[in-house]
């Protein structure tokens, strides 16, 4: 069942699915083999033992569902659809969970399985934050064949940033201004099966593990964003699920 702990004292888009990094095998940045952050407080955590997902979580794109005793995500905003008879266009977008649990550093652990998805993410947002899209700060990105990082804030989803992704022409001059702010290792994330990823988050470094081996870092500015209001979860394509989610405060590990 949730549990939710000293929350009040403490402080996806469509093109995101298509996000390659922007840095070659041999310009990646050394993984840690220890871990950057020290476990305080738990903040959160959930077994998702109940009919459906606890109120503390929120609808952010749909679809979200409880099945045997996991939280099943599905991406039902699969297609483009333009404006017709009076309804507005939608776009095309991952299914996200969220949830509102203010951090500056942490450490997010949680059970993950593929049966179909194409991405299954981890992300922290601030909507208070209006210099990017929609309070967009960082994510870490997991896919059958790699683990991304970003760092969206002053990356991608950056308010010019992302304005120049609507434009063809300005590709080359995104690029530029992309680089260095997102970072794609390979990984290999066998399907039907549980693993469990981890993301570290102190000051502007993200570490990532899956089942207890280093699968990457990135160290960028928009990491560093004090005010992580809202963590969320979110799967690409059909069926992504997630399982014994863990959320602690945390601090930089001792050296």
């Amino acid at each position: 069942m949730p549990r939710l702990v000293n929350i009040q004292s403490t402080l996806a888009l469509a093109t995101l699915l298509a996000s390659t990094s922007l840095c070659s095998a041999a310009d990646l940045p050394p993984i840690p083999e220890a871990s950057i952050a020290r476990k305080k407080e738990l903040l959160f955590s959930d077994d998702f033992q109940g009919a459906e997902p606890a109120k503390v979580w929120h609808k952010v794109v749909p679809t979200f569902s409880i099945e045997n005793g996991a939280l099943k995500g599905t991406q039902t905003r699969d297609q483009n659809i333009p404006a017709a008879d009076g309804k507005p266009a939608v776009t095309a977008h991952a299914a996200v969970h969220g949830l509102e649990i203010p951090t500056k550093d942490s450490v997010v652990e949680v059970k993950i399985r593929f049966e179909g998805a194409s991405m299954i993410d981890v992300e922290f947002d601030d909507r208070q934050y209006t210099g990017s899209h929609y309070g967009h700060l960082c994510r870490a990105i997991v896919r059958p064949n790699g683990v991304t990082i970003l760092d969206e804030r002053d990356g991608n989803m950056r308010n010019d940033i992302y304005e120049m992704s609507k434009d063809p022409t300005k590709k080359a001059d995104r690029a530029k201004l992309l680089v260095g702010r997102q970072a794609t290792y390979p990984a290999k994330v066998e399907p039907g099966k549980w693993h469990t990823l981890v993301v570290e988050t102190v000051g502007d470094s993200m570490r990532v593990t899956l089942d207890g081996k280093p699968a990457a870092f990135l160290k960028s500015s928009g990491i560093g964003h004090a005010t992580k209001s809202k963590i969320e979860l979110g799967v690409g394509g059909k069926d992504g699920f997630f399982d014994d989610i863990k959320v602690w405060n945390a601090e930089p590990a001792s050296p």
